[in-house]
Order: structure tokens, then C-alpha cells, then sequence
């Protein structure tokens, strides 16, 4: 799906951009915060480097209890009238194989991450794309 975005859909996601995480609270409701996100487009796969204590980590599992296919999520970022949002299906990994390869992907995207030794990465498998880049 996100293969066939074209040139343009990917570079805008390698920029340098602030984006928001949208997780769903226990009760329904949006939980929106500002993350980093980085795009592998050829897996389908967005990634967020978050403290395992962050109630967006941990909307995550409470969400998901016995659903191993992810709990839905969006991420979205705008550039003036420039928008992307993906959403998808996410799991929190806490393997350290999956976290540095998190880590390198935001260091080459933003800056390296601080030292955070309760680092996971909430993995978001890409169902849908809107926007107009």
C-alpha cells in the first residue's frame, strides 16, 4: 500500500517533523500527544520511541489485552498546507533488537534519543493513509 505513495509521500516523512500520537483511553476517548515518527513505507510499519511508563505506551497493552493483531492508533503531521495521518494497528515492543533499530531510525530522522533504559516502541502496522502530499 504505502509502496505506490510516490516520491513525494516518502520524503515528506523523512522531514523533520513533529507529529501527534492518537491513542484511544480505557474509557474511549482520545488521548493526543506530540512524538516522533519514523516510516518504514516499504514494511508498512510506523514507529514511536516512548518511556514504557507513558500512558500512551500504556494504552497500548490496556487496550489489547489477547488482541495480538494491535489496538488502533493515528499519527499525523502537517507542513502548512502540506498533511499526512496514518492509521493503523499497534503493539509495543520491548525486545532490545526492536528498540535500537527504533533508536537509529529517530536519529536519522530527528536527533539521538536520550538514554532511556525503560524505552519501548509502540509499532503501528499501516491500514490506511489520507492527506495531500
Amino acid at each position: 500500500m504505502l509502496k505506490d505513495l510516490g516520491d513525494g509521500f516518502r520524503a515528506f516523512w523523512r522531514e523533520r517533523h513533529l507529529c501527534t500520537l492518537t491513542t484511544l483511553r480505557p474509557d474511549g476517548t482520545p488521548h493526543v500527544v506530540p512524538v516522533g515518527v519514523t516510516l518504514d513505507a516499504d514494511a508498512g510499519v510506523a514507529r514511536v520511541i516512548t518511556s514504557g511508563s507513558s500512558r500512551k505506551a500504556r494504552h497500548v497493552p490496556e487496550a489489547g489485552e489477547g488482541a495480538g493483531e494491535g489496538v488502533p492508533v493515528a499519527v499525523c503531521q502537517v507542513d502548512g498546507r502540506r498533511w499526512s495521518t496514518l492509521e493503523g494497528r499497534a503493539v509495543v515492543r520491548r525486545d532490545p533488537e526492536s528498540v535500537a533499530d527504533a533508536e537509529r531510525r529517530y536519529a536519522e530522522r530527528y536527533r539521538t534519543p536520550r538514554e532511556n533504559p525503560s524505552r519501548v516502541v509502540l509499532e503501528i502496522r499501516v491500514t490506511r493513509v489520507m492527506g495531500n502530499v
